[in-house]
């Protein structure tokens, strides 16, 4: 009973207290400096409220990021659209010097329908872009003529019959003389991302494995290629967060809530 007991308060604390966890990446490529802030799962509605939010919205301000970017899975199937809201309201205090960007992860668009949870995909995309947010949909965009920012949809796309642009599709026609950074929800497509010469890659959903002693399940199952951390393979590193929130449980044993800082430096 007291293992039992303290096993449920640590995984209680883990999850609805947020970490800071940076990295720091360095390149050849003559593009300067970037400071990135990056946060994923936020599932809002379930450790914190869309009001709530705002707190560590605060946190990442303080970080003086260049550029904030969301990860995916913002918002959840049981996220109400009051909360969803408020979150996006609390997103538009970010001050940056390139702006705010998010991908979808598997369950911002609702697995249930817009009459489930009261909005849609659509609406989020509305409800984020109104608060200064960009909404990236297999897209890139350019960040002071140095850097490109890859935004993926995410691969349950492709399990739904939508496909989305393969990493070849996508950097076809990139400056290899650029940093290029992909923002993919899922830790799925390693093989295709080092294939395509892209640098860096940021990632969500695994919420680092969530339950000690099943964290490295999805990695041994094949369902995900990183289950954490930051690793480099060929020329490209990749990021995993555990996410800044939980889902469907306020527990995480063998891992955290945390945003991610990563600082970029290229040859000066």
């Amino acid at each position: 009973m007291g293992i039992t007991t303290v096993y449920l308060i640590c995984g209680w604390f883990l999850a609805n207290h947020v970490w800071r966890e940076a990295y720091s990446v360095e390149t050849k490529k003559a593009v300067g400096s970037l400071r990135i802030v990056q946060f994923a799962d936020s599932h809002v509605g379930n450790t914190f409220s869309g009001e709530g939010f705002q707190r560590w919205v605060d946190d990442m301000q303080a970080e003086n990021p260049d550029i904030v970017v969301i990860t995916g899975d913002f918002v959840d199937d049981d996220t109400s659209k009051e909360d969803m809201e408020a979150a996006c309201a609390a997103l538009g205090t970010l001050r940056t010097t390139y702006g705010v960007y998010y991908v979808f992860g598997n369950h911002d668009k609702g697995y249930y329908g817009p009459a489930y949870r009261g909005y849609s995909g659509n609406d989020l995309i509305v409800e984020l872009e109104k608060n200064g947010v960009t909404v990236l949909e297999d897209e890139i965009v350019l960040l002071g003529d140095q850097f490109y920012l890859i935004g993926r949809q995410d691969r349950s796309q492709d399990q739904m019959g939508m496909p989305r642009a393969t990493m070849a599709e996508l950097t076809a026609d990139l400056d290899p003389d650029k940093y290029s950074i992909v923002l993919d929800h899922q830790p799925y497509d390693y093989e295709a991302q080092v294939a395509s010469g892209v640098d860096l890659v940021l990632s969500g959903h695994t919420h680092g494995g969530q339950l000690m002693p099943f964290n490295p399940m999805g990695e041994w199952m094949g369902l995900d290629d990183k289950r954490y951390g930051l690793e480099r393979r060929g020329s490209t590193d990749f990021i995993v967060t555990s996410g800044i929130s939980d889902w469907a449980i306020q527990f995480k044993t063998g891992c955290k809530s945390e945003y991610v800082v990563v600082d970029i430096q290229g040859i000066l």
